[in-house]
């Protein structure tokens, strides 16, 4: 038995490999958010693309973030190629849905990101990933409540982006968070 739970404990990535494939990740979602925008765009939906072009360029930080911790811990950094977003929406409601899983997902990564830093008593690794972590209750919630306004406005698309003219992004609350390889933009 005790045989069998070392081979599962070898079987896990380390931190650094899950940190190295995040940014990729980050920046995957980053061009999913860009699909996004454009489409609203192409829609004229200029609220929801103005949103959407934000949201990319925070996930393009997010992923900087952590080429800049992996730079200062002397991990090696490769950048990944990404996959292609999708590259259509059957309107809004479609594609906030998208973002939203978009979002799930990557609180999953994160989690397992701050699980194999405890798990490997990275308590630098498990700090680092506490301010993402916080992030993505906020991203996630965030997400939530425009798929509700996008699924309450129906087919009057007008009202999402009343909603978002209103309602600014609010800024995150999650405290100081990590520096950004080559700076933020």
């Amino acid at each position: 038995m005790a045989k069998d739970k070392d081979k599962d404990k070898s079987k896990k990535a380390s931190f650094n490999d899950l940190l190295a494939a995040q940014v990729g990740n980050e920046f995957a979602a980053s061009q999913h958010y860009v699909a996004i925008a454009v489409w609203a765009d192409a829609q004229d939906l200029p609220q929801l693309a103005g949103r959407f072009y934000q949201h990319s360029l925070g996930e393009r930080n997010h992923a900087m973030m952590m080429v800049q911790y992996m730079l200062d811990r002397g991990v090696e950094v490769t950048i990944p190629a990404v996959p292609a977003p999708p590259k259509d929406f059957d309107g809004p409601v479609d594609a906030l849905r998208s973002a939203l899983e978009q979002e799930k997902v990557v609180t999953a990564q994160i989690e397992a990101l701050f699980q194999a830093a405890r798990d490997e008593s990275d308590p630098l690794g498990e700090q680092f990933m506490l301010w993402f972590l916080r992030e993505q209750v906020e991203e996630v919630a965030n997400m939530d409540t425009l798929v509700t306004i996008a699924e309450r406005a129906d087919d009057n698309w007008f009202r999402i982006e009343e909603f978002l003219a209103r309602e600014t992004d609010s800024s995150s609350n999650t405290g100081t968070p990590p520096a950004v390889a080559g700076g933020a933009v």
